[in-house]
């Protein structure tokens, strides 16, 4: 399931459609939205490298953690980053997020670090988190840059959306989320989210833009209570290695598919499982009733043999269709509904035969009449 998620960013927009937008959501109880964002970079960014995914650079907003941090993950993981300087780019908003070092140094905006933050020529600076359409431009020019132009597309990574939330309202984040992912040049875009630091409505809206919400969940709910305070210890111990992890991914129809695993948090990194099979608890909840709710042979048989009103029956004869006047088997000779005494049965004794008489012969078939249309209502 995990893998479905990267792969749908992999794969990238088709054309003329939006970009796939992803959301990583968590909260206290289970905080282990970083370490999947991180695990996404690293397996997109891989992808990238080996020319497998659609988008041919990687743009990195990073807001709570500096350029290092992601540097280092990719080295980490094996990536030599020094030779592979020209398809990743990060926009460093983490170091002077309001320019006051700027304005001490008296340096100019949106230049390269110069001392205490410059790690390597991967980080750009920018010092106006508070203007959305400033930021808007830095990362498509950032991007544009990666690809160079043309039809190629790039990716981007927005390590928290919360930073954005504290300095512009959630309508301009949303512009800007939204203008990233309606342009030519974006193949796929994704955020973090720490959703009990905003009201409902925020995460809404954010998880209204994108076409894939992951929510990271604690494995097991807190008691209640004084009494389960000890109970409580150690499902805070439990929650801190391991969570569920929800997936709903929005279809183009508009449908919506819900898929769950099991995340484990390691030294080694971050581990996906299937969740155990409930199978048994929700068999052993089944009702049992006196009654069977399957078909014997012969009473699948008996109703394959019913011949049902309207049906048109050929069987080597003529075929015909029943008007409610006449039976079938009287094809041969038409007569009225009230001389109609003996019936004869199907030549084929497991079958039956419907027989509907009219009230008046001067009532036309299927008639679209109101019965009740001489009520004095």
């Amino acid at each position: 399931m995990a893998e479905s998620t990267y792969r749908a960013l992999r794969d990238g927009a088709l054309e003329g459609e939006l970009a796939p937008a992803l959301t990583i959501k968590d909260s206290v109880a289970s905080p282990f939205a970083l370490q999947v964002f991180s695990h996404v970079i690293s397996q997109l960014f891989s992808s990238i490298l080996a020319g497998k995914s659609q988008s041919r650079g990687l743009v990195v907003v990073s807001f709570s953690r500096s350029p290092s941090f992601y540097l280092d993950l990719l080295k980490n993981k094996g990536t030599d980053v020094a030779s592979s300087n020209k398809q990743i780019q990060i926009l460093d908003c983490y170091s002077d997020p309001l320019g006051w070092k700027d304005q001490l140094a008296g340096s100019r905006n949106f230049t390269a670090l110069s001392n205490e933050a410059l790690v390597s020529s991967n980080a750009i600076v920018f010092r106006e988190v508070k203007h959305m359409d400033k930021l808007y431009n830095s990362i498509i020019e950032l991007g544009k840059g990666l690809v160079r132009g043309g039809k190629i597309r790039f990716s981007i990574a927005i390590d928290s959306a919360d930073e954005m939330l504290r300095h512009a309202p959630v309508s301009s984040v949303a512009r800007l989320l939204s203008n990233l992912r309606s342009h030519d040049h974006i193949s796929s875009i994704f955020w973090l989210l720490h959703s009990d630091l905003h009201e409902a409505r925020v995460t809404a809206v954010l998880e209204y833009l994108s076409s894939i919400v992951a929510s990271l969940e604690p494995s097991h709910q807190l008691a209640n209570g004084q009494r389960g305070d000890l109970e409580n210890f150690s499902l805070i111990k439990h929650n801190s290695k391991k969570g569920k992890f929800h997936v709903r991914f929005k279809k183009r129809n508009g449908r919506v598919r819900v898929m769950s695993e099991e995340v484990h948090i390691e030294q080694s990194g971050i581990n996906f499982t299937s969740l155990p099979s409930e199978g048994a608890i929700n068999q052993g909840l089944v009702p049992k009733v006196q009654f069977s709710l399957q078909l014997s042979e012969k009473e699948r048989i008996d109703k394959a043999n019913v011949v049902l009103p309207f049906e048109h029956q050929g069987n080597g004869k003529p075929i015909q269709i029943y008007d409610g006047r006449r039976s079938l088997v009287d094809s041969k000779h038409e007569r009225p509904v009230a001389a109609v005494e003996n019936v004869q049965t199907n030549e084929n004794c497991g079958s039956g035969e419907i027989i509907y008489y009219r009230d008046s012969d001067d009532e036309m078939p299927d008639s679209d009449e109101d019965p009740d249309d001489d009520l004095d209502i």
